[in-house]
């Protein structure tokens, strides 16, 4: 499995717009693209903004490629994305499991 890592950063004036266009617009999204394994959307408050991390899983580098294209390490990141974001990283990280202690 792959878990892709991407972080943006909201206002502390609508800290929750991207929390809602995760929800009603991306995940509904990624759910249609085949190799989706899931997703979850951390938030870190900070002093100054807050922090959101994005991880998705998936179940091969070729399942990423259909989301995100031939540089698969590129940010996907859509307009409304980018309305509700001050800042956001262009590039992602992907990381291999190696082990998984769920439950």
């Amino acid at each position: 499995m792959i878990t892709r890592v991407w972080r943006g950063y909201a206002p502390l004036s609508n800290p929750s717009a991207y929390a809602a266009h995760f929800r009603d617009t991306v995940l509904p999204a990624l759910r249609g693209i085949a190799g989706f394994q899931g997703a979850s959307l951390l938030r870190h408050d900070r002093p100054d903004e807050v922090e959101y991390m994005v991880l998705t899983r998936w179940d091969s580098m070729d399942a990423v490629r259909a989301f995100a294209g031939e540089d698969p390490d590129r940010a996907v990141v859509e307009p409304e994305a980018v309305a509700a974001l001050t800042r956001f990283d262009v590039r992602v990280r992907h990381y291999t499991a190696v082990e998984d202690g769920a439950a």
